[in-house]
């Protein structure tokens, strides 16, 4: 497998104000977008092998180039509110990027032959794609790969750009 350097660092909550405050605090963050009700629907989103029907609020801010996300859900059951179930808030997962749907797909598979769980995946409009995967026996709660196109990074890029 290639080397590779997580680019995000996400948080699960029940409250997004209060971990974004503390998030701030500790790691400098200066200004949040948040995206209300993101919607991760059944016809382009999975989750433990089944069709995905859940939203979540979503945060995004940046440490540096490093990116810092926190989610909220909302309405049905997926990895963020099962992590919350189990665990409580907390750090939930990094994110590594992959440069095209194709080395996306690859990394998936590798992680998958490695004995990695596969316990969500999807299709965000835009073309985003994602996957958690999970080595929990290991101590690795989630690990996401995302293949982000250009109009989506621009996105980032513009938040990034609001932290200096």
């Amino acid at each position: 497998m290639h080397n590779q350097t997580p680019v995000q660092i996400a948080w699960v909550t029940r409250d997004l104000d209060a971990t974004e405050a503390m998030l701030s605090a500790l790691l400098g963050a200066r200004t949040w977008t948040r995206m209300a009700d993101v919607h991760f629907a059944p016809d382009t989103c999975t989750y433990r092998g089944a069709p995905a029907d859940f939203t979540a609020h979503v945060s995004f801010s940046y440490a540096g180039d490093t990116q810092l996300e926190v989610i909220q859900p909302v309405r049905g059951a997926s990895m963020y509110s099962e992590f919350l179930d189990t665990s409580g808030p907390g750090l939930h997962h990094v994110c590594v990027t992959a440069p095209d749907p194709d080395a996306f797909r690859d990394r998936v598979a590798a992680a998958e032959a490695a004995g990695a769980e596969l316990v969500g995946q999807g299709v965000m409009a835009g073309g985003m794609h994602f996957a958690y995967l999970s080595g929990a026996e290991a101590g690795v709660p989630y690990l996401e790969y995302a293949y982000v196109p250009p109009d989506i990074q621009k996105f980032f890029d513009h938040v990034k750009q609001e932290q200096q």
